[in-house]
């Protein structure tokens, strides 16, 4: 009796070790969604995909939304599992993929013939769009204005969400303006409220309109504040600004005034190595580690190792900041 009872208890205590280990290796579906996303944005598209399917598999949304951006990526069109993915997340109240759906008529897939059926036709799922981003709208929120703008093409919503604060946004419309977009009365109107926005957006935080304001700051000759804007970007992961930031390291003396530290700029170059899924930022960095490795020893270039494993530490994970829709 006691041999049974001591062996039950074993039994216990191992099925117990073996879940805790269990769940201690296997990782969340919250960090499966954010790993498919950090890989999404870094344009691996085929490694995000196993990642976004188990979270989008567990009902999470927003990973059936990137799963539906990922599978019709990689087809270049609609396909029957994007769609399923789409629909999953918009029955859920996902506005971004109502909208994917609501634009499936000028999918590529309506030039093949080869459309998959869905569960509503693309006007029915304008028509919720529009309702849903609406009320949001109406209830003050900015990137709601946004989508809104993507529906109706309508100008005033855009502009609406940059007033609102939304930082992409302003981005946006900043870069319309610069372009040509608009009438101003005065050349230096146009500029004006074009450094308004991109100032306003890399305030919001993202990381482009952080380098688009970089890029007025540094016409004007403000270079203080060129650094301090051209490292904030690099800091936030946007991979423009990583090779740019490491770049300027390199170079004695820089242009814009950053100290001359080639280790720090083969540590921080080093870390693009991992983007090779696409965009050109993996072979422009081997390029320019090759001319810089000339000027270190040995000993520094494994300085510049361990940096480089610290700077991944201690900040956000390399991305491309590709648009949402």
């Amino acid at each position: 009796m006691m041999h049974s009872k001591l062996l039950i208890r074993t039994l216990l205590y191992l099925c117990f070790i073996s879940s805790s280990v269990s769940a201690i290796a296997s990782p969340t579906k919250t960090q499966e969604k954010e790993q498919g996303i950090v890989l999404y944005n870094q344009f691996k598209t085929d490694l995000a995909i196993p990642h976004l399917k188990i979270a989008a598999d567990s009902g999470d949304a927003e990973a059936q939304y990137y799963l539906g951006e990922a599978l019709r990526k990689i087809k270049r069109h609609m396909t029957t599992e994007a769609q399923a993915a789409y629909e999953a997340s918009a029955l859920q109240g996902n506005i971004y993929s109502m909208v994917r759906l609501s634009w499936n008529k000028n999918d590529l897939c309506v030039a093949m013939n080869n459309c998959p059926a869905g569960q509503k036709n693309p006007g029915e799922w304008r028509k919720i769009a529009l309702e849903a981003a609406e009320q949001e709208s109406s209830d003050g929120k900015a990137e709601a204005m946004y989508v809104m703008f993507r529906l109706t093409k309508d100008d005033m919503w855009l502009k609406k969400s940059a007033d609102s604060g939304y930082a992409f946004a302003q981005y946006y419309l900043g870069t319309g303006y610069r372009d040509g977009k608009g009438f101003f009365l005065l050349p230096s109107s146009r500029s004006d409220l074009v450094e308004q926005l991109m100032k306003a957006s890399a305030e919001g935080g993202y990381p482009p309109g952080m380098m688009a304001y970089v890029e007025l700051l540094a016409a004007k000759k403000d270079y203080e504040a060129v650094r301090f804007w051209y490292q904030k970007a690099a800091e936030s992961g946007y991979t423009e600004a990583v090779f740019g930031y490491g770049s300027y390291l390199a170079k004695n003396p820089s242009e814009i005034g950053f100290p001359y530290d080639p280790v720090k700029s083969y540590a921080i170059i080093s870390t693009l190595l991992e983007l090779d899924g696409g965009g050109g930022v993996k072979e422009f960095a081997e390029d320019l580690l090759a001319e810089i490795a000339p000027q270190l020893t040995s000993e520094q270039i494994a300085q510049a190792t361990k940096m480089s494993v610290e700077w991944k530490k201690t900040h956000p994970p390399l991305s491309y900041f590709p648009d949402k829709l």
